[in-house]
């Protein structure tokens, strides 16, 4: 009888141990497609709705490498061995989620449903590998607003960056309020919500222009701000304020806010000292 229950015992250490490492790989593969994106995304570009299409599609093709994963997982986690095993692999699936929310946001400018991570999650014929737990799903988008403010900072003294720094923020917010709806009933989203909270700060200090002026090339785009602000009585329109802003930023000269501001507000115009 103690053998049996030896065979057993053995049996479920050796379950735990590989999904222990098949959560680890699938970790290491969402993050690589995090990098991935973010570096496309940083990438120079003329034509940034392109861009964004372009990263989505090969962080959706990337992921096919995670989902192939769990396909040879299932087995291992059939029946109640997934809830009896959840622990091991619930922070690949956040991770997870948080790679493909972010990919599928870049490509259609929302956030990711509960039933198309299912879907992504499942065999040829629409089997789902495993039960998608809520929680990870959830914890799993809070991950995501730390990613989206990485993106909108990043790119903000690009042309275009505003508006898109803008639209991250709404998003954002949004989902900062229906994940405190969530905090009380869910332990681990309650404990994200304050970096969520922070990370919504920060792309809103980014947008004005405030909490980031520390750094050298964000203090000139402070005061480019403070310029157009002086002359807003010229009227310039959002792409010449843009243009501005893109310039400055990427000066290495602080002296260009004012060769600029001369060119644009034409020779008889001047800077009050």
């Amino acid at each position: 009888m103690f053998d049996e229950f030896k065979k057993e015992f053995d049996a479920q250490n050796d379950r735990r141990e590989s999904l222990i490492k098949a959560s680890r790989d699938v970790t290491n593969l969402s993050k690589k497609v995090i990098f991935l994106l973010h570096r496309i995304m940083n990438e120079d570009v003329q034509d940034a709705s392109a861009q964004s299409r372009r990263a989505s599609q090969s962080g959706m093709e990337k992921l096919r490498e995670v989902q192939a994963v769990y396909a040879k997982i299932k087995v291992e986690l059939q029946g109640d061995l997934f809830w009896r095993h959840h622990r091991a692999i619930s922070p690949s699936l956040q991770e997870y989620v948080e790679a493909i929310s972010f990919a599928w946001y870049l490509g259609h400018s929302t956030l990711v449903s509960f039933s198309q991570v299912q879907q992504e999650l499942s065999d040829e014929n629409g089997i789902p590998f495993f039960p998608l737990p809520l929680e990870d799903y959830l914890c799993g988008l809070s991950d995501l607003t730390g990613e989206l403010m990485r993106l909108a900072i990043s790119g903000i003294a690009r042309q275009g960056g505003r508006d898109r720094a803008r639209g991250i923020c709404c998003v954002v917010r949004e989902c900062k309020i229906e994940l405190d709806k969530c905090a009380p009933y869910v332990k681990d989203v309650r404990k994200k919500q304050t970096v969520v909270a922070e990370s919504l700060a920060k792309i809103e200090d980014g947008v004005l222009c405030g909490a980031y002026a520390s750094s050298r090339a964000l203090t000139r785009l402070v005061a480019v701000y403070a310029t157009v602000i002086r002359t807003s009585e010229y009227d310039f329109s959002d792409e010449i304020l843009g243009g501005i802003i893109s310039r400055s930023v990427t000066s290495g000269h602080s002296g260009n806010f004012r060769s600029s501001g001369r060119h644009l507000c034409g020779d008889n115009e001047r800077e009050d000292d």
